[in-house]
C-alpha cells in the first residue's frame, strides 16, 4: 500500500467522521459506504489508489482486526446470562449454525460444479458468522424489544469464534484431499491430529491467558477512571499474548484469542469499558479499513469472477440457507413467526467472513481459493445492501408490532450485552 493510497484512505476516514453520526440511522451503513469507496479509488474506477490483499502489511492488518474482532466479542458475553436469559441465541448457535453450514454446502455443491464437497463446505463455514455492526439501526432502534436486540447481539459475539473451528476443520480436509486415495492414509491422520492440536491447544493458552490477566487485574489494577487506559492497554496485550503464546505451542491464535476474551471478560468484577472504547474508535477504524480493502483490493477479481451463480448463492445464503434453519432452531419455543422471521433476516454477513477469507486467500493447496473469496466477497457486499437498506424501515415496523402486542414473550426485558458498535439508546426523563 504506496503513501498516496494511505493518504486516500485517511482522506475517506475523515470525510466519513464528518457525516458518520447522521448516516448512524441511514441505510447506508459504515461498511458500505466504505466498500464503496474503496470501489471509487480502486482499479473499478479512478484507479488512484493500490491495494494488493496478499501484501505482509495487508494481512498483518486483517490478522489484527481478527484478533481484536474475536477478543472484544467475545469479552462482552456473560456465560451466566446466557444460560439464564439468552435461550434464542443458543439454539440459533447449536442447532442454526450447524444447520446453516449444511445447507450452505449443499448450495455450493449445486452451484459449482468445480468445487469439491470439502471446499463447499470450506465457503459455507467462512460465511456462517453473522456481524451485528450491519443491522446497527435494529441494534440503536428502541422500539425493538431489548430481547429481540440481544438475541442479534449474542449471537453475533459468539458465532464468529464457534464458527473458526469449522472453518480450520474443513481448511484441512481441502489440503489432504489429494492424499485421500493413499494406501496408508496417514495424510488424514496427521491431518485431523493437527486440526486437534490447533483448537485444543489454542483453546487451553486462551484460557489461561485470559484467566491470568483478568484476575491480575482485579487484583493489582486500579479502580478509578485515571486507571482505564492501563485497563485497555493490558485488555489488548491480554489478546496478542493469548495469540502469540498459542502459536508458540503450535496451537490456532486466533481460537486462542476467542477464549481469552471470553475468559478475561467473565473474569472482570466490572464491564470492560475501557476494550469498549478502544474497539468503538481504533477497533472499528481497523474494521473500516478493512471493508475498504475489499472495495480496492477483492472486489475487482470478484468482478472479473462473478457469473449468475454466485449471485443466486449470495443471496440463497442470505435467505435461505440462513432462514430456514434459524426458524428449525426456534421451533417450540416463546416467540411468534414475525420474530423469528425477524432473527432469520438480520444475520448480515461482514467482517468474520472477509477476515476468514483472507486467511485461505494464499493457500496454495485450495484450488478454489479465488472461487470462494470472490463468492464470501460478493455475499458481504450483498449483505451489507441489503441489510442497511432494510433495517431502519424493518425496524420501525417490527417495533411498532411489537408494541401493538403489549406484554408478549418478545417483550420480556433481558440483560444488555453491549454491542460492538454503538448500544441501545434509552429514552430520558
Amino acid at each position: 500500500m504506496n503513501v498516496e493510497a494511505v493518504t486516500i484512505a485517511a482522506l475517506g476516514v475523515l470525510l466519513f467522521t464528518l457525516v458518520g453520526d447522521r448516516l448512524s440511522r441511514s441505510p447506508l451503513s459504515p461498511p458500505l459506504l466504505f466498500i464503496v469507496f474503496g470501489a471509487l479509488i480502486g482499479p473499478l474506477a479512478l484507479d488512484i489508489a493500490g491495494v494488493n490483499a496478499t501484501a505482509g502489511a495487508v494481512r498483518t492488518v486483517a490478522e489484527v482486526t481478527l484478533i481484536l474482532v474475536l477478543f472484544s466479542d467475545a469479552s462482552r458475553i456473560r456465560l451466566g446470562e446466557i444460560t439464564r436469559y439468552h435461550g434464542l441465541p443458543l439454539r440459533t448457535l447449536a442447532i442454526g449454525m450447524p444447520l446453516t453450514i449444511a445447507a450452505g454446502t449443499l448450495a455450493a455443491v449445486l452451484l459449482f460444479p468445480d468445487m469439491t464437497v470439502f471446499e463447499a463446505a470450506l465457503l459455507a463455514a467462512v460465511l456462517a458468522p453473522t456481524d451485528a455492526a450491519l443491522s446497527q439501526p435494529v441494534m440503536t432502534n428502541e422500539s425493538v424489544p431489548s430481547r429481540i436486540q440481544q438475541s442479534i447481539n449474542v449471537e453475533s459475539g459468539l458465532n464468529d469464534g464457534l464458527a473458526l473451528p469449522a472453518v480450520l476443520f474443513f481448511l484441512a480436509w481441502v489440503g489432504v484431499e489429494g492424499e485421500i486415495s493413499g494406501v496408508d492414509g496417514q495424510g488424514v491422520g496427521s491431518w485431523m491430529m493437527f486440526v486437534v492440536q490447533q483448537v485444543g491447544f489454542g483453546a487451553a493458552v486462551g484460557a489461561a491467558v485470559g484467566l491470568g490477566s483478568g484476575f491480575a487485574m482485579r487484583a493489582l489494577a486500579g479502580r478509578g477512571e485515571e486507571a482505564q487506559p492501563y485497563e485497555g492497554m493490558g485488555a489488548i496485550a491480554t489478546a496478542i499474548v493469548a495469540y502469540g503464546g498459542a502459536h508458540l505451542i503450535h496451537g490456532n491464535g486466533f481460537i486462542a484469542a476467542f477464549v481469552a476474551g471470553l475468559a478475561f471478560g467473565n473474569t472482570m468484577s466490572r464491564p470492560a469499558r475501557f476494550l469498549y472504547e478502544f474497539m468503538e474508535t481504533e477497533g472499528r477504524l481497523l474494521m473500516l479499513l478493512t471493508f475498504m480493502v475489499v472495495g480496492i483490493a477483492l472486489l475487482p477479481p470478484s468482478v472479473a469472477l462473478f457469473d449468475p451463480a454466485m449471485l443466486l448463492y449470495a443471496v440463497l445464503s442470505l435467505t435461505a440457507v440462513r432462514m430456514v434453519p434459524v426458524l428449525i432452531s426456534l421451533i417450540w419455543t416463546d416467540i411468534r413467526l414475525p420474530s423469528k422471521l425477524f432473527l432469520g433476516w438480520f444475520g448480515p454477513r461482514g467482517i468474520a467472513s472477509i477476515l476468514f477469507a483472507l486467511l485461505i486467500v494464499e493457500r496454495e493447496d485450495v484450488d478454489a481459493g479465488p472461487l470462494i473469496m470472490a463468492a464470501t466477497v460478493v455475499t458481504v457486499v450483498l449483505s451489507a445492501l441489503l441489510h442497511g437498506v432494510s433495517a431502519p424501515g424493518l425496524a420501525r415496523r417490527y417495533g411498532a408490532w411489537a408494541a401493538r402486542n403489549g406484554d408478549a414473550a418478545e417483550t420480556r426485558p433481558v440483560p444488555e450485552m453491549r454491542t460492538r458498535h454503538g448500544h441501545r439508546k434509552r429514552r430520558s426523563g
